[in-house]
């Protein structure tokens, strides 16, 4: 399940070498930096949209038993000339490029079944899932049949799943209800989320993707995925849901960091480094966090070094 994270920068996909045989041996080495994102969400997005006006998803089987449903997609040709396009069953959202904030991909994902759970899980909390990958010509690059559990946060120091999965899964729900624990302990969900995402390289690996599995730089790629559960978490224990500490609201937690020490709020015991833990600064009462503002300045007291 490693292909799901970002790629490592490795050196070699990096430079271009160029050996000339000149007198002193000289080796002229070009580094290719990489293409511009705005030009390659363009044309990620055509990739994407011609894939989906040519292929459809077994819908027939989910209708038939949905219980026992693996999703698979198929080219719309000879016996299958009248099956329904699934571009006329995705929904889209939009979603911002981290890297150049100037671009805005049109994000595509299948809701085959949203899930009966009650709620869906936010970009930070850890899910229970299963899932594939595969490249546009449908060949399996990665996959998890037996569920697995990752964290949806993207962290820096330790790369986190791609973008554009983050945002598809929480536009679903878990099962419905708790599991049924079977004889050989496996547990058996209901109602679970099934879905889709098809992701521009910029929401994906870009000009790093994996080493192996059969991905080439600027690679759109499909996820397809079962959500059986989530949990929501508290990254740093400072009583403050990761979630909530994305302060700016703009869907990462990449950029908030109140004191400016380098370490990121929602992985920070001391926000605004005042010296006293974020946890002695909030209140919780029956279970639901609040925000003290002793000075009255607008400011909460986890977040303000004067208070």
């Amino acid at each position: 399940m490693n292909k799901i994270k970002y790629g490592i920068a490795i050196l070699i996909s990096v430079l271009s070498f160029t050996v000339s045989c000149k007198k002193d041996d000289d080796v002229e080495i070009v580094i290719v930096p990489p293409r511009d994102r705005g030009e390659e969400a363009i044309r990620a997005q055509a990739e994407i949209e011609t894939f989906l006006e040519t292929h459809f998803y077994n819908y027939e089987e989910f209708q038939a038993d949905p219980e026992n449903f693996k999703l698979k997609f198929d080219t719309i040709a000879g016996d299958n000339a009248s099956k329904t396009p699934l571009m006329n069953q995705v929904t889209s959202k939009e979603v911002r490029d981290l890297v150049d904030n100037s671009v805005v991909y049109k994000l595509y994902y299948l809701k085959v079944r949203e899930g009966g759970g009650d709620e869906h899980p936010h970009f930070c909390d850890r899910t229970t899932n299963t899932y594939d990958g595969r490249l546009m010509n449908l060949d399996l690059f990665d996959s998890a049949v037996v569920p697995v559990k990752f964290e949806l946060v993207e962290n820096p120091p330790t790369p986190g799943i791609i973008r554009g999965l983050q945002q598809a899964i929480i536009e679903f729900k878990g099962a419905e209800g708790d599991p049924i624990i079977n004889p050989d302990g496996t547990l058996t969900f209901s109602n679970y989320g099934i879905g889709a995402v098809f992701i521009p390289s910029g929401l994906a690996y870009f000009q790093y993707p994996p080493p192996n599995g059969g991905l080439q730089s600027y690679d759109q790629v499909i996820f397809s995925f079962e959500l059986f559960d989530f949990e929501v978490l508290d990254h740093d224990g400072d009583g403050i849901d990761s979630y909530l500490e994305d302060l700016n609201e703009n869907g990462t937690l990449y950029d908030d960091d109140t004191d400016a020490d380098g370490v990121l709020n929602y992985l920070d015991t001391d926000d605004d480094g005042d010296g006293r833990l974020t946890k002695f600064e909030i209140e919780i009462i029956n279970g639901v966090v609040t925000f003290p503002d002793r000075n009255g300045n607008g400011i909460p007291d986890y977040l303000d070094s004067s208070i």
